[in-house]
């Protein structure tokens, strides 16, 4: 059972400036899709949450915004870390989900799972916030899409193989698809549906 200290410690000392910090940060990730972005905003959540992740959360998680979590999470102190810090709903179903979060070396199921939005309401679609083993020395990708001059080179490592696969299935149905935020530490990379991936040619 999770303790009290768990539960009610570990948000942002001063919640409305860190909140719009953050926010400006993931604003500007995805805008800059690619880029890694250290976060100022300080949080500590749960084992086995991280810390970009839990300001994520944080930061975009409200009443209205139902949360999925993996078994791990769920199981954790992080459901009602959440829902007493931000006011989210915790939900069991994929697709009612607007965000839904995956602890480092969470199994991650294909996208189509989640929320895709409609081609009327692209923007009804689940956000993953997915922390990996680091946001670097992984295998090499090049990211190319708006909001990238020509491409980027990015290297996230802890992504499951046919991360990949995922990816690409979900660009096909564009403008509907998720969109990502990996995580890992305090830092984070935005990954918008309009990114093209593919791994870099030796």
């Amino acid at each position: 059972m999770a303790s009290q200290s768990q539960i009610y410690a570990g948000a942002f000392a001063d919640p409305v400036f860190a909140a719009q910090s953050v926010f400006r940060d993931l604003m500007d990730g995805f805008a800059r899709p690619g880029t890694i972005k250290q976060l100022s905003a300080k949080s500590v959540p749960p084992a086995p949450l991280c810390a970009a992740a839990g300001a994520v959360a944080l930061t975009l998680c409200d009443h209205d915004t139902p949360v999925w979590l993996t078994p791990a999470l769920s199981k954790s102190a992080v459901p009602q870390w959440i829902a007493f810090h931000s006011g989210a709903p915790v939900t069991s179903s994929k697709t009612e989900a607007r965000f839904a979060v995956f602890e480092k070396g969470a199994a991650i199921p294909s996208f189509d799972h989640f929320a895709l939005g409609t081609q009327e309401y692209p923007d009804r679609s689940t956000t993953l916030v997915i922390e990996i083993e680091a946001l670097a020395g992984g295998a090499p990708l090049v990211a190319k899409g708006p909001g990238i001059k020509t491409d980027i080179e990015l290297s996230p490592k802890g992504l499951p193989d046919v991360f990949l696969e995922f990816w690409n299935a979900n660009r096909a149905i564009f403008p509907r698809g998720v969109d990502l935020v990996l995580t890992a530490g305090e830092a984070l990379v935005c990954l918008p549906r309009t990114t093209r991936l593919s791994p870099k040619e030796a």
